[in-house]
């Protein structure tokens, strides 16, 4: 990251490590930079420094080497409450013998704003989150869903310009965790705060990010907004974290522009695009999303190489029919499609031949 990109961004990790033991970095050389008023998703799996990003930029951790920005000013050495930034639990963190009202007035007091003030900006915070009629209940008379909204609150009362949130929504149910995506999305664009999110949840980062962060390995994999991630990911791990996804293993047999053929392990040959592959004889596993699979042959340019594929398993899901085949050596091949009254339901045990436009399959690294 260069100085000047560094200083533009209203929060940047300039080549910021992390080490607990003074040996083993779990963040390594981390540069990420966000324009004021985004929403970015830090993804990955458990141990992957997505958690421990979060808390260097809070402030309750230090950063081995590097430097955290806000506003072009370093904060590595500013506590956490001087910080102005609002911060989001799992497991809300409220204090249980203060009513709601308390709760959200506690970080006003601690910046010494006055009693009137306080009491207009609680009430506005908790209309912001329709739990305007809450205030003298305490958190045990809350529902899960109650007590994430005045977390939420609290964390936007002092009207910070940077909000961080880690998992906040893991302990509620599927259906109110859905209905809490939408509503926190909202309210960040609405209110126009910068909001750094940390999640596992793939579903939960592509649809409330504005650009999403994959971790693995204490690094970034891939940086982009949610359909770039899902459509063009970069390497094979990106290609299998997020959403659903089919892959091959094979040989690069030709490569022309920007189309390779794979020679499969089963001997057959298909077209994709070359992602992170250069060179004929090179290993690669390909990657081809379920959705994007055809087994109408109709729907196929002229020409597309199409593969044998066994059906072994047929599932019914409402909107859309799962099937699994066995492709190349893999029993795990997967194929979806609309449940339309003009569909085909594949049957187990029969033959068919499935293909794809190359440029919906990519030819990434073996590893």
């Amino acid at each position: 990251m260069t100085e000047s990109q560094a200083s533009d961004a209203f929060v940047a990790f300039d080549r910021v490590q992390k080490s607990y033991d003074g040996e083993t970095l779990v963040v390594k050389d981390l540069n990420l930079s966000m324009p004021k008023g985004e929403f970015l998703t830090m993804l990955g799996p458990s141990g992957s420094g997505k958690t421990t990003c979060l808390m260097m930029l809070a402030g309750f951790e230090t950063a081995t080497h590097g430097r955290i920005l806000l506003d072009g000013v370093s904060i590595n050495d500013i506590p956490p409450h001087k910080r102005g930034i609002g911060m989001v639990f799992q497991n809300y963190a409220l204090f249980p013998h203060m009513t709601v009202a308390e709760n959200l007035s506690f970080p006003l007091e601690v910046r010494k704003i006055g009693k009137s003030d306080r009491e207009g900006k609680v009430k506005r915070a908790l209309d912001m989150v329709q739990m305007g009629a809450f205030g003298g209940r305490r958190p045990a008379q809350l529902s899960g869903g109650q007590q994430q909204r005045i977390a939420l609150a609290r964390a936007l009362v002092f009207e910070p310009e940077l909000v961080l949130m880690d998992e906040p929504l893991g302990a509620l149910d599927k259906q109110l965790r859905e209905h809490m995506q939408f509503e926190i999305t909202k309210l960040a664009h609405d209110l126009g705060i910068t909001t750094v999110y940390v999640t596992h949840d793939q579903t939960e980062a592509l649809t409330m990010s504005d650009r999403v962060a994959v971790f693995d390995d204490g690094r970034i994999q891939q940086l982009a907004p949610p359909d770039e991630l899902y459509e063009s990911p970069q390497n094979s791990f990106v290609a299998q974290f997020i959403g659903e996804n089919n892959t091959l293993e094979g040989t690069v047999k030709e490569i022309k522009g920007d189309l390779a053929q794979v020679q499969l392990d089963d001997g057959g040959i298909i077209d994709c695009k070359p992602v992170n592959v250069s060179k004929v004889g090179e290993r690669t596993r390909v990657s081809i999303r379920p959705e994007r699979v055809e087994f109408d042959k109709k729907r196929l340019k002229e020409g597309t190489h199409t593969i044998k594929a066994e059906v072994l398993e047929f599932i019914y899901m409402g909107d859309i029919f799962r099937t699994r085949l066995s492709v190349a050596g893999n029993d795990n091949f997967v194929i979806k499609s609309r449940n339309a009254p003009d569909q085909t339901r594949l049957t187990p045990g029969e033959t068919i031949e499935i293909g794809w436009l190359p440029e919906d399959c990519r030819a990434l690294d073996a590893n």
